[in-house]
């Protein structure tokens, strides 16, 4: 099992942490980023999986 990761939409700046998911926009903790087509999108300004940078510790 790989850890989370956090990453960052590079379009508006939002953080998802996939240790803590992101209930408020359906997300459950746990889940990885661009696991599936609803998470492939940033849930504030609609940028694509691809505008995602993973944040390094």
């Amino acid at each position: 099992m790989t850890e989370p990761v956090t990453w960052v939409c590079v379009i508006c700046g939002w953080i998802y942490d996939e240790a803590k998911g992101s209930p408020e926009h359906g997300i459950a903790s746990g889940t990885p980023w661009g696991s599936s087509s609803a998470h492939a999108r940033c849930p504030e300004c609609g940028a694509r999986h691809e505008d995602f940078e993973e944040v390094q510790a």
